[in-house]
């Protein structure tokens, strides 16, 4: 983790709040509904409490959406991933289920989460927090020597965790040889799930991310790499929403998360900055194979990446129901996918996750679930796109304010993107992390003094000068 640690005036992070016209504040009633809420398929659950489940989260996280088991086998290894199972606990048409509509996700601030359904039911009784029976989607999927699933499906159970950890106690446990027996394959499983991912197309970035950390008057911009330890849990769930979007292909009922393939012009332009950076890319050899190769450190690493960020775009999501949309694939995933492991957080998922139950024991899939369909797939994209803003805007507050009394000096930063004619040059500067326009025509990919021009908190703003 890199760090600035430099304090930041107080920050008013509820001037963005109120922007977005969002409120923690839930109506009594819906509340009322979170603490009463019972588990509505108590009699249909398998009890698996004796499966030593783990979760990994972020240290201060409580909104547990997934609990996860790795078991070697002779033949492969069998994944046990179990997800709270908020659809049994939500009385569809309650006002919990109206706000929880309403919202579409949990929205994420420095100062604090506006979560997507009361804490008493997101952070209490549907988290899989450890040593708590809990109700759950749990998904068993067996995967082959090569970390390919031969089989699989999800059935609902009831769980219980036995240890939380964070990713950088998973990393450190790795590296030393000490991790929890049930995830002591994960490093393993991961790895083989990444190589797979590559051989199918995907397009997998390793940009950090640039976070606003601290409190009150100590407020800072961290780099956060993404570790070993983020990929491999991240590929457990992503090989869940492989499945899950393979259930739904098949019975012609779902909603999938999509993205187009990577634009043949986009294509082409990563593929001349490679060029003009000096990095090799043989005829054929495809980008997500190119980018997971690049020395993540490397100034040149770091234009690419955030060149080939111009692949991914034109995500959303597709509601069918009898007829398969034309667009069935995920461009950066190189497969059809759908979001079902964070209910907790992310509406869809409630969704997504009560087809794929019913599809998998072979039952009618309820008509709450399926009607909703093709309206959510509207709605999580607006959500989606508020979410994206709310960081934004966070992270360009935070800028601003620990840049403001420093107007005028020199800071060193790589190019990542030249001035084309039509807009600036974009740079990042290491210390303290920022990513900003800068005016003048600094060399892609190099390394340059810029001065800081501007620094207006009132408008989120930071620009930089580069004068040759």
């Amino acid at each position: 983790m890199v760090s600035t640690r430099i304090a930041a005036r107080a920050l008013d992070f509820g001037v963005i709040r109120t922007e977005f016209a969002l409120s923690e504040d839930y109506p009594a009633d819906a509340v009322e509904q979170a603490r009463s809420a019972v588990d509505a398929n108590a009699a249909d659950r398998v009890d698996r409490t004796d499966l030593p489940l783990v979760t990994i989260d972020p240290p201060t996280s409580m909104d547990l959406d997934q609990a996860v088991h790795i078991a070697k086998t002779d033949s492969g290894f069998v994944v046990s991933y179990a997800i709270a199972d908020v659809g049994a606990v939500v009385v569809p048409g309650s006002a919990l289920d109206i706000e929880s509509r309403k919202r579409g996700q949990t929205f994420y601030f420095p100062d604090g989460s506006l979560p997507l359904h009361p804490r008493e039911l997101s952070e209490g009784s549907a988290s899989l927090l450890p040593d708590q029976v809990r109700p759950a989607a749990l998904w068993t999927i067996e995967l082959d020597a090569t970390g390919e699933p031969t089989k699989f499906g999800v059935a609902r159970a009831l769980v219980r965790s036995v240890a939380r950890f964070d990713y950088q106690g998973v990393q450190a446990a790795a590296a030393a040889g000490t991790l929890h027996p049930s995830i002591a394959a994960l490093p393993e499983v991961g790895k083989l799930r990444s190589e797979a991912a590559i051989a199918r197309g995907a397009i997998e970035l390793k940009l950090p991310d640039q976070e606003v950390v601290g409190s009150p008057g100590q407020w800072t911009i961290e780099l956060h790499p993404h570790t070993e330890a983020d990929d491999w849990n991240a590929e457990i769930s992503l090989l869940t929403g492989m499945c899950a979007a393979k259930l739904m292909i098949e019975a012609k009922v779902g909603l999938l998360r999509t993205l187009p393939p990577p634009d043949r012009e986009a294509l082409q332009s990563i593929r001349r900055t490679a060029s003009a950076l000096g990095v090799t890319w043989a005829d054929g050899r495809p980008v997500g194979e190119l980018l997971a190769a690049l020395d993540p450190n490397s100034p040149a690493s770091l234009v690419l990446m955030t060149e080939a960020t111009t692949l991914l775009r034109g995500a959303g999501y597709a509601a069918f129901d009898g007829q398969l949309p034309e667009l069935i694939e995920h461009g950066g995933i190189g497969a059809p996918y759908a979001h079902v492991t964070a209910p907790l957080r992310r509406l869809s998922d409630r969704y997504a996750t009560e087809v794929c139950l019913a599809v998998s024991a072979g039952t009618d899939i309820p008509a709450w679930a399926r009607d909703a369909l093709p309206e959510l797939a509207e709605l999580m994209r607006g959500s989606d796109s508020t979410a994206n803003k709310i960081d934004r805007a966070c992270v360009d507050l935070t800028e601003a304010v620990i840049l403001a009394n420093r107007v005028g000096e020199k800071f060193q930063a790589v190019v990542v993107k030249e001035a084309d004619g039509k807009r600036d040059a974009d740079v990042f500067v290491a210390n303290p992390p920022i990513a900003a326009r800068c005016t003048g025509k600094p060399p892609e990919g190099q390394m340059v003094a810029v001065e800081l021009a501007v620094a207006d908190v009132a408008a989120r703003s930071v620009v930089f000068a580069y004068s040759g």
